[in-house]
């Protein structure tokens, strides 16, 4: 008999400029996608917004304990968190001045208070692994509060402060996306898009997250559809393949003994060689 798996109920949100979705207990309320919450992080308290609502999961899927969510915010916390916005101006242009002095390979992007206000994360991005103690012990001096830099890369950027793609829509990674999604070059050649970079890339200049989508439908497809140079059985009797749409399952087939021109057929009026000689054997 399988044994029943103990679950637990989580809520998933993520911190204003952080692109991870964290897990957190919602206490036995019910929280919905879009509700701002004060939550406990590793150590402050801090505001995040809600992605997902109440869903449960195996225990054993938890990499670690739950934080939990303390309650909804409310007016006056977003007045709190508005009033840090003075604070993050001045601690994000005393970042970027010291940044330049010890002439340090990154780029300040953003500062950012937690809502306890014990804390400053200054975010960069840089192409390397950066030595940024002497910085650190730098920017200690300046401020009252704990400071923590924090690396992160160009989609992270644009993630943090949101925009519109190619397609007219919002940047998918501020929306529905929970993490970021593995992108190669090959998608794009899979899919017979244009390998120009502007096309195919983001507004963070990396390609598109969109790409991933229908990935798994154009690995189907390409199984299923015979290739270009591919020999292939038709009712006209043998061809090869000059060209194909995946999209479509149209075919231009050059016969062997035929019209001089390619014909046309769709996937399923033609058989694979290939095919016709695993039936023989």
């Amino acid at each position: 008999m399988e044994e029943k798996k103990e679950m637990v109920t989580i809520v998933g949100c993520r911190f204003d400029g952080a692109g991870r979705v964290y897990s957190f207990n919602p206490g036995g309320v019910v929280y919905e996608p879009g509700d701002d919450v004060i939550v406990e992080s590793e150590h402050n308290i801090d505001m995040a917004r809600v992605v997902f609502g109440n869903r449960q999961i195996p225990k054993s899927n938890l990499q670690k304990p739950l934080k939990s969510i303390l309650r909804k915010a409310t007016q006056a916390d977003h007045t709190t968190m508005a009033n840090y916005a003075v604070r993050e101006k001045h601690a994000f242009r005393i970042f970027a001045q010291k940044v330049a002095e010890h002439g340090l390979p990154m780029e300040p992007v953003r500062a950012r208070s937690t809502f306890d206000g014990k804390k400053m994360v200054l975010y960069f991005i840089a192409e390397s692994r950066v030595d940024f103690r002497a910085l650190v012990k730098d920017l200690i001096g300046q401020f009252r509060y704990r400071v923590e830099l924090l690396q992160i890369n160009a989609r992270a950027e644009a993630q943090m402060f949101g925009g519109f793609g190619l397609c007219g829509r919002p940047f998918c990674c501020t929306g529905h996306l929970m993490d970021f999604p593995k992108i190669s070059l090959k998608m794009a050649k899979g899919q017979n898009l244009s390998l120009n970079s502007e096309k195919i890339s983001g507004a963070c200049g990396r390609l598109m997250c969109c790409l991933s989508y229908e990935e798994e439908a154009y690995k189907h497809l390409r199984r299923v559809t015979p290739s270009v140079g591919e020999k292939v059985k038709t009712q006209q009797g043998r061809g090869e393949v000059v060209e194909n749409n995946l999209m479509s399952g149209m075919l231009k087939v050059q016969l062997e003994r035929g019209p001089a021109l390619p014909q046309d057929y769709h996937r399923r009026e033609v058989e694979r060689l290939r095919d016709v000689g695993k039936k023989a054997d």
